[in-house]
């Protein structure tokens, strides 16, 4: 549909709604993971992956095929719910849908980086932003970060990337262009949004959503020990951090995970810090500020029912089912027993 016109969440809603009782559970998760890729294949053909599985089935198999699968449906899932949309419900679907273009951008910029094949970048990228095929295959086929650059000139990355890429020519490190991908992303997400009471709620969601981001990447900074100023990867719009705070608290693991022990996101991510404290590790962590954003995307969906918050929302869990299928198959491939692969998922 377009932007223009009265919005129609009420039917969006309803659609959404639906699409989201045919998602898969944390049980069915568990029983992927003791199946073999054939198997996941299988199961998922009998599911609403079952178009995916027989088009894609004759070109691709095991692995492959179940990724090129759940991408390709991905896409179609989020397609319809912007073929759905009117109005300003289009508008703020569509912003938050670009994500995936930011997702692809980083994707063929590192693919470009350590020299892997088009097929290899290709199967991780995911249709479902506003680049349409011709720029995909553009990127695919640009041989050099800087053709990338060139390729997304006209875009919303093409300024900031245009800038960070004499940084990354300096510093042979890939921080300074994933950084301006994810910047201008929010940037252009949060800002001018409606001042209605439901938009409010749906900003607070998105702030929350780049603390988390924030909170990840302190961690990971803090963990690493490594000689980057953490203000380069600081993005703007959340509350919990400032710029200053942030290049603070990534240098002190623990005076870190105290702060967030301490803020307004406690309750959500308080078993995950005591986690991180005694497992050494922040795989746990990342996955409790994913499972806590859905948890806050269906909350605000109950008290706005009738608002952009629960198609966000669906679209949360949806990806979600995505990347757990994918870590399951491709923990399988690896060889991984079945407890090491139900630690790689967002199960709640």
């Amino acid at each position: 549909m377009s932007a223009v016109g009265s919005s129609n969440p009420e039917y969006v809603v309803a659609r959404v709604r639906a699409r989201r009782g045919s998602l898969y559970s944390d049980e069915e998760y568990r029983k992927l993971t003791r199946m073999s890729p054939s198997e996941i294949a299988r199961f998922m053909e009998e599911s609403t992956y079952e178009a995916e599985i027989n088009a894609l089935g004759s070109r691709h198999a095991g692995v492959d095929l179940i990724e090129y699968a759940l991408n390709r449906n991905l896409a179609k899932q989020f397609e319809g719910i912007l073929d759905w949309s009117e109005g300003g419900l289009y508008d703020l679907i569509a912003r938050y849908l670009r994500k995936f273009d930011a997702w692809n951008v980083k994707t063929v910029i590192r693919g470009v980086y350590t020299g892997a094949s088009q097929e290899e970048v290709e199967v991780d990228l995911i249709r479902a932003g506003e680049f349409d095929d011709r720029r995909i295959r553009r990127l695919l086929e640009a041989d050099s970060i800087e053709a990338v650059v060139e390729v997304l000139e006209d875009t919303i990355y093409g300024a900031p990337l245009r800038e960070a890429y004499a940084e990354y020519e300096e510093t042979d490190v890939l921080v300074p262009l994933e950084n301006a991908v994810d910047r201008v992303f929010y940037e252009r997400l949060l800002g001018n949004l409606p001042g209605d009471e439901p938009t409010r709620q749906y900003e607070a969601f998105l702030k929350a959503e780049v603390d988390f981001r924030n909170a990840d990447n302190a961690l990971r900074l803090a963990r690493s020990g490594a000689e980057i100023d953490p203000a380069e990867y600081f993005i703007e719009g959340g509350e919990l951090f400032t710029r200053d705070t942030l290049a603070r608290l990534a240098r002190n693991l623990d005076e870190l995970v105290e702060y967030i022990a301490e803020s307004q996101y406690a309750d959500e991510l308080g078993p995950a810090l005591r986690e991180l404290e005694e497992a050494d590790s922040l795989i746990a962590f990342e996955h409790a500020t994913d499972a806590a954003l859905l948890a806050y995307g269906d909350r605000l969906g109950t008290i706005h029912p009738v608002s952009v918050t629960p198609v966000i929302s669906y679209i949360l869990a949806k990806e979600r089912e995505v990347e757990n299928i994918r870590a399951i198959a491709r923990g399988k491939e690896a060889g991984l027993p079945a407890n090491e692969i139900e630690e790689e998922l967002v199960i709640t």
